[in-house]
Order: structure tokens, then C-alpha cells, then sequence
């Protein structure tokens, strides 16, 4: 035997076979274990699978659109992006970190900041609703762990003109004030959902399945005006800057229908950037605001005079010397008179004739009907924060109190009201519920004084704005005109400030056939001016003709010019 084959060691062939056995042992116990989690127990290595690709995302729904009466849109909403990071998965270079921060608007410190206190959080906004071209350039670039989901953003076309009646939504595209917080749940509609396949760089890859479609808002259609709205905010804004006002507010109403065609507040703001806007410029006066309404009230208490049969329009009412002294308290008229006529009360808006009237009738008369024509309850406009305004029970009314509710001191309201209470006289006695959505159909209105009692106080509220009347600036050419000044001091450390002042007019035309109501109101005039007849009244003269020739009515006077009084012609009215 050779050296070399003395060298070969023969192995044992059970050692051999025990190696082959241990390796077919083991693979069958993998593929037992494969069978088992692939035929078997499928849910386990599904749902590892789930875990890391896939994901249940939602859809968002589009919210309804807001139109003006004619279908102009006035709220819309448009597609954006929000930014999104898993804070320990982003990897920026300097460069990147540079570009990202410019695109979000932010200083590259500031970026890094907010990623660094949120690196334990598996989500974090870096931007939300960033403009579709924004998003973009981030897409491009690439930044890992950095993504985007598709969200609205609310866009209003009529910017500050119509801000108050519409609101504005959050980030969330969920409604925080006016018509777009009332009608939240018609608007809003509901998000759907869908599975969807990732990959390790957050890309959709496969759309698996929809799991629940979205559910889009509707759109709702108000009984707003655009031109209309447009017309009114404009003349107020201008009278508010001219008289160096604090603020100011008017509303239309068409007489018919109740539907409100304009609303309009300023201070407004711009709902599309509220970046600086204060709590001032967000408050809607019209709706929410209270004051002390002053002289507008006073063809309430010749109503209630008229329908008690106690007094007629001629009835004379001794005034003189221009002076009433009530428990300690004085009232006075700016320009006395001996004697006045209940209409001549009314025309010249004397205080004296009014709370002596209003001294002659039961308290509980007259509580009764400024409470049915609306006044201490809210207006039922489903408006967030509508105003009850402040009528105390007539039990609690001294004599003194009640003679000064008869021109408007002692009571508050809200703008809205009073001017839907003044469609007691434009609809021959009947209240007409209010609507801020189209109706397009006549209201049925609440009676609440007789016909002929809202037409003689009518024909008194006509003579108050011609020549002689304390407000004859609300005249306009081609139509006649119905309406009342006021205007009372401001309320200051439980009295009455002796130089702040609200201004007011209401009013309607055409006097021979109501259309539309409108109410006007200036807070804290200055320039020199104060007096409802020269500061509100003609505001309520440029929106009022625009308004009737927008709505095409009948001329029922001559298209004469309308001269303009002297200034010091117009000092009639008392405060």
C-alpha cells in the first residue's frame, strides 16, 4: 500500500446520512412553515405587508360653493397642497435646506428648529394649503421624508365687500364664522376614503380599492345681491371715511320676500389673508351689535297712539316751551314748538310730543309692541351670534323710562331688526320673517297693526324726508321716498356720553308700493357732522336708487334733481 492512499481516512456513511437527514429536516420544517403562513395563516405575513406599503388615506370631499341670488359664486373652494414630514426620516443637504425653507416661508434656522423638537413624532405639518405651483417646486426637490397631501382652501371672489355675511373657514376647511359656520353641515359634505400601495419613499404605487366615496358639499344659494352688495359697501365705506367714523353698518331688505339682499359692515377684511385682522374688523354690527336706535323708534309710539283711537294724525300735542321734566330728568326738543300734530311730531322728530304720546298710552301696550315687531328677541336667521337686543318687562318701567323708549333711549337693538321692524309700515302692518337664503317667493307676513294705521304712519315717514323734515337728503329722484333720522348719544359709564353720537336712517321706497327696506347706521361721526339726516340719510339715498334701477321698479315720481338742503336747514332732529 502506497503513502498516499495510507493518507485517505475513510469517513463513516452514517455520518454522511446524518447530515443529509438534518438538512432535509430542516427543510421541511421551512417548507411546513412557509405552507403554514402562505396557505394557512395568510392574515400574519399580509398584515406585516399592510403595515409597511399599505395605507388607508383619505379623500377629501370638495365643500359646496356659496352664489349670490343670480348664481354669481361667492365662496369656492380651490385645490392646495400641505406639507408633511417624518421628522426622523428627512435628510436635507444645506442647499435643500436653503430652498425648502424659501418655499415654506421660512428661515432655514427655523426649519431645522421644527423638525429638531418634533424628531420623536412619526407626523409633523411643515405647511398647510400651499399653493399647487409651491408644491411643486418642493416635489422636485425630492427631500426624503418630506411628502404632500392633496386639501382645499376657501377662496372669496367679493374679498372684504362680502366678508361679514359669508365668513371664512379654518385650515381645516371647516366653517368658524357666518353663513359658512350656519351651514356647516350642508356645506362641508363628507371625506371618502381609499387603500392605496406606497413605497419606501411615501409614492402611491397601486391604487388598491375605494373604501368610502367622498361625499361633496352642496352648494347653497343666499338671498345676497352681488351688485347690490357691492353698491352698498361702497357708499358705506365712503361715509364712514369721509364723517372719520369709528365704524358703520347697513342692510336691505326686499319688503316681498324678506329675503336680505345686502348686508355690509365696515371695518371689514380681507377673508382670503387674515394674517393681521383684529377682533374689531370681524365683528358683523349689523347682526350682532346692539345701540340705542334714538328718533327711528318714534313711529312706533304714533302706531300704537293711532290704533288705540285715542289720537288721529291731526291731533295736536302741546310741546311748548320744548322742554318735559320727568323725575328729576329734563327732555328736551332741538327746536320748540308750541304745538305739534302727531304727523308734524314724526316730520319734525320732536322728543317732547313723543314721550308726552307715549305717557298717554298703557306701558304694557307699548312693551307689547315692540315686542311683537321683533325687538328683545334674536332674528331667526340661524346667524351665528344674532343679537336679542334689550327690552326690560314693562312691570320694572318707571314714567321716565317709558317716555324715553317712545324716541328710542332705554331700549337696544341690533341694526337688523330695526330694519325689518320698519316693514310694519312698508307691508300694511304685517312683520315679515327675514331670509339671508333665496326664497324667490312672497313671505307671509305676521299682522300686527292695521292697514290703515301703517299707511297713515307711511304718509307721516314721507313727510319727514321732504323739505321741513328732518331728513331731506334721503330724497332721490324718480321714486318716492318714506323713512326716519335718529340720532341718540352713546352710552358712556352707565349715562350718556356728552359728544359720541350714533347716527341713523330707515327707510323705504317707492312710498306708493314698498320694495325695499333699508337701515343705515354711522358710529361716532365726526368732521363736524352727527345728525342721522346728514350723515346716514344719504347713504340710504345712493344705495336705495341703485337698488331700484338694479331691480328694474316703476318710477311713482317725477325724474326731477333732487336740490339739496342748506346745513343748517337739516338741524331738525333731536338727539
Amino acid at each position: 500500500m502506497s503513502a498516499a492512499a495510507q493518507g485517505l481516512v475513510r469517513l463513516p456513511v452514517w455520518r454522511a446520512r446524518f447530515v443529509l437527514a438534518v438538512l432535509a429536516l430542516a427543510f421541511g420544517v421551512l417548507g411546513a412553515r412557509s405552507v403554514y403562513l402562505q396557505a394557512l395563516k395568510t392574515d400574519f405575513l399580509q398584515g406585516k405587508g399592510d403595515a409597511r406599503y399599505s395605507r388607508v388615506i383619505e379623500v377629501p370631499a370638495t365643500r359646496g360653493r356659496i352664489l349670490d341670488r343670480n348664481g354669481d359664486a361667492l365662496a369656492v373652494s380651490t385645490p392646495v397642497q400641505s406639507i408633511w414630514a417624518i421628522p426622523s426620516d428627512v435628510e436635507l443637504s444645506r442647499e435643500q435646506r436653503r430652498k425648502l425653507a424659501a418655499l415654506l416661508g421660512m428661515e432655514p434656522a427655523d426649519l431645522s428648529r421644527k423638525l429638531a423638537d418634533a424628531a420623536s413624532r412619526d407626523f409633523l405639518y411643515l405647511k398647510r394649503q400651499v399653493p399647487p405651483e409651491t408644491a411643486h417646486n418642493i416635489a422636485t426637490l425630492a427631500v426624503p421624508g418630506v411628502y404632500q397631501h392633496p386639501e382645499y382652501r376657501r377662496y372669496y371672489p367679493g374679498g372684504e365687500v362680502t366678508a361679514h355675511v359669508l365668513g371664512f373657514t379654518g385650515v381645516d376647511d371647516r366653517g368658524q364664522e357666518g353663513v359658512e359656520l350656519a351651514h356647516e353641515a350642508t356645506l362641508a359634505g363628507k371625506p371618502g376614503s381609499r387603500r392605496v400601495i406606497k413605497d419606501r419613499l411615501g409614492h402611491i404605487v397601486e391604487d388598491v380599492e375605494s373604501i368610502r366615496a367622498a361625499q361633496d358639499g352642496v352648494d347653497l344659494q343666499l338671498s345676497i345681491d352681488g351688485k347690490l352688495q357691492s353698491l352698498a359697501y361702497g357708499a358705506l365705506k365712503g361715509a364712514v371715511e369721509a364723517s372719520r367714523a369709528r365704524a358703520g353698518g347697513i342692510v336691505a331688505i326686499d319688503v316681498r320676500s324678506g329675503e336680505i339682499l345686502a348686508l355690509a359692515n365696515v371695518p371689514s377684511f380681507n377673508p382670503n389673508n387674515r394674517a393681521k385682522v383684529t377682533g374689531a374688523q370681524v365683528r358683523n354690527r349689523v347682526i350682532t351689535d346692539l345701540f340705542e336706535p334714538g328718533s327711528t323708534l318714534k313711529p312706533f309710539t304714533i302706531a300704537l297712539a293711532l290704533e288705540s283711537g285715542r289720537f288721529a294724525a291731526s291731533t295736536r300735542i302741546a310741546t311748548a316751551p320744548g322742554t318735559l321734566a320727568i323725575g328729576g330728568y329734563t327732555i328736551r326738543d332741538v327746536h320748540p314748538a308750541a304745538s305739534l300734530s302727531l304727523a308734524q311730531v314724526v316730520q319734525k322728530s320732536s322728543n317732547v310730543g313723543a314721550a308726552k304720546i307715549a305717557l298717554a298710552l298703557p306701558r304694557e301696550a307699548m312693551w307689547d309692541l315692540f315686542r311683537r315687531v321683533g325687538f328683545g328677541t334674536a332674528p331667526a336667521l340661524g346667524f351665528p351670534g344674532a343679537a336679542a337686543g334689550k327690552l326690560h318687562p314693562y312691570r320694572s318701567w318707571k314714567p321716565v323710562e317709558q317716555a324715553t323708549m317712545a324716541y328710542g333711549h332705554g331700549i337696544s337693538l341690533s341694526l337688523v331688526q330695526l330694519a325689518r321692524a320698519y316693514t310694519l309700515f312698508a307691508r300694511d302692518g304685517e312683520l315679515v320673517p327675514l331670509s339671508l337664503v333665496k326664497t324667490g317667493a312672497v313671505a307671509g307676513g305676521e299682522k300686527v297693526i292695521s292697514t290703515e294705521t301703517a299707511r297713515a304712519v307711511r304718509a307721516m315717514l314721507e313727510l319727514a324726508v321732504q323739505p321741513g323734515g328732518t331728513a331731506p337728503r334721503a330724497r332721490i329722484s324718480g321714486w318716492r321716498v318714506a323713512g326716519k333720522t335718529g340720532t341718540a348719544h352713546k352710552q358712556e359709564n352707565g349715562g350718556y356720553a356728552a359728544d359720541r353720537y350714533i347716527a341713523s336712517f330707515v327707510g323705504f321706497a317707492p312710498a306708493s308700493d314698498p320694495r325695499l327696506v333699508i337701515a343705515v347706521m354711522i358710529d361716532e361721526p365726526g368732521a363736524g357732522h352727527y345728525y342721522g339726516g346728514t350723515v346716514a340719510a344719504p347713504v340710504f339715498a345712493q344705495v336705495m336708487q341703485g337698488a331700484l334701477r338694479l331691480m328694474g321698479v316703476p318710477h311713482d315720481a317725477p325724474l326731477d334733481p333732487v336740490l339739496m338742503p342748506d346745513e343748517a336747514d337739516e338741524a331738525r332732529e333731536s338727539t
